[in-house]
């Protein structure tokens, strides 16, 4: 596959959906999802009203439940669900309607609607591409070496390119290209699987530690903020993730050398020259790149300083989310700027559907039912007798995996993140930290190839098999749910977050 064909694959698609996938099954839930959704909100809404369990509680649960059937299912798509679940829940009067409307304006709709800004004029002042190119001539003068380069790259691109699908797709050309100088044979190299698994993986790992790295990671952020009552800044999110995700990334490395040992292999002698010659080719920086350089600078300096803006200039402060609309606004302003609102691809379908999410999620909580569900799942597993630190563990692998069932990232937060903030304070434990610690497992989608649209990009190039990415990525999921459990139990205790 040559570098040009991946680069049309790799066209950024921020639709929030679940992930494109095939299979039987999948087919069959599309089907009946309508149906399912019908029949759930019915038998919920109708039923007795449980004890301890409100009815405005029930008509919460009932919508919820539906939608998140509809979410599941595919059966339609996700922002016209959650445009469903706001109208049901204003006209069943589970919710008032400004209450319902208002998640629209939520200052985190606004940060992702400057992340598709920030991502459009990145791509398109190839500034990212060129990044890459250097770093790889600069540094990987080995195939290790070429390998680690790589994962920081993914690393780096984490912190100012704000969606995992851009990402990928600025990065499968250049390993495409890197790989065909190397005359690695698609479904033949171990190098060449190596290299395209461990680009899923780093992608999914770096966008853990970073919390604009999705949005994904922002809506886990404002139901923490909403729920739990605690504001968590960018460098609180970063300091208590990224340890764990460098170690986990680090670990992956070795491991992955030795599940694909590619010693033996030829071809490595030449990629440099021509990697320099494409990096020539690219020529002096440009006034594209160079203006794209200033803003992302400017953004990068603003949200590392977030917390400490307030205390250097006597209480004047510059959010996560002014900071990204001030990059957007750069980014779009005439004669300064680099692309065109048009350009920027902002798709409202996403916003839509967080917007819904929210309500839906916000009803179950404000209406106690998410806490009525948590506790007969406490009583049900028996999570009850279980001391906190096993709690903690169970959660975490829990939400790790996951994705198994739910293969989008947003939909996952919707679901998981209330109900283990409920879970929590129905168990006397800290809700930041379990929130927290189970937000850094949900963008670990990385075992099957339509699990995510990154798994998918890197799998069209033809480098690894279905089987080759499973198990290496339960190994992951291992390596990673376990590193996050400990961090909870030390590193976590260090920044100030109690069990």
């Amino acid at each position: 596959m040559s570098g040009e064909a991946v680069k049309s694959l790799g066209s950024p698609d921020f639709s929030g959906g679940t992930e494109a996938g095939g299979g039987k099954s999948e087919s069959v839930l599309k089907k009946i999802g309508v149906p399912l959704a019908i029949a759930v909100f019915a038998l919920l809404l109708l039923m007795p009203t449980p004890a301890g369990l409100s009815y405005s509680g029930q008509k919460a649960l009932a919508i919820f439940c539906a939608a998140l059937t509809l979410w599941v299912a595919g059966s339609i798509p996700i922002y016209l669900t959650s445009m469903l679940a706001i109208i049901a829940l204003t006209l069943t009067g589970t919710v008032k309607e400004r209450v319902a409307f208002e998640t629209l304006g939520f200052d985190v709709i606004w940060l992702m609607v400057s992340a598709f800004v920030l991502t459009a004029a990145m791509v398109k002042s190839n500034l990212a591409r060129r990044f890459a190119l250097w770093m790889i001539t600069s540094f990987g003068g080995t195939p290790k070496r070429t390998l680690l380069v790589l994962i920081f790259i993914n690393f780096a691109l984490a912190f100012f390119v704000p969606s995992t699908t851009a990402r990928a797709s600025l990065m499968v050309p250049i390993c495409v290209i890197l790989l065909e100088i190397y005359r690695a044979v698609p479904g033949q190299s171990n190098f060449g699987r190596l290299m395209m698994l461990l680009g899923v993986q780093a992608d999914a790992v770096a966008t853990s530690g970073v919390m604009t790295g999705t949005a994904a990671n922002m809506i886990a952020v404002k139901f923490i903020k909403e729920q739990a009552g605690t504001d968590i800044g960018y460098m609180d999110w970063l300091l208590a993730a990224m340890p764990s995700a460098i170690l986990t990334m680090l670990l992956t490395f070795f491991v992955g050398l030795r599940l694909f040992d590619f010693r033996g292999e030829s071809g490595f002698s030449e990629g440099m020259a021509k990697l320099k010659e494409q990096l020539a080719g690219l020529g002096k920086l440009t006034l594209p790149e160079k203006k794209a350089m200033v803003i992302f600078v400017l953004t990068l300096l603003l949200w590392a300083t977030e917390d400490y803006q307030e205390a250097w200039f006597n209480g004047f402060g510059i959010s996560v989310y002014m900071t990204a609309v001030i990059a957007a606004t750069l980014c779009l302003m005439p004669g300064i700027g680099l692309i065109t609102w048009k350009e920027a691809n902002i798709k409202w379908d996403l916003m839509v559907f967080a917007a819904g999410a929210y309500a839906a999620g916000n009803a179950l909580e404000s209406t106690k039912g998410a806490q009525w569900i948590i506790g007969k799942l406490v009583y049900g597993l028996g999570l009850e007798t279980m001391t906190p630190a096993t709690v903690y563990v169970v959660v975490i692998f829990m939400s790790m995996l996951s994705h198994m069932i739910f293969t989008s990232k947003t939909v996952r937060t919707t679901i998981m993140i209330p109900a283990f903030i409920a879970l929590a304070k129905t168990l006397g434990m800290n809700p930041v930290t379990l929130a927290l610690a189970a937000s850094f497992t949900l963008t670990y989608t990385i075992t099957l190839p339509p699990h995510s649209k990154v798994n998918t990009i890197y799998f069209a190039t033809g480098y690894f098999s279905v089987l080759d990415q499973l198990k290496y990525g339960l190994i992951t999921c291992f390596i990673g749910a376990v590193l996050i459990s400990l961090s909870v139990f030390t590193w976590f205790r260090l920044l100030g977050y109690g069990l």
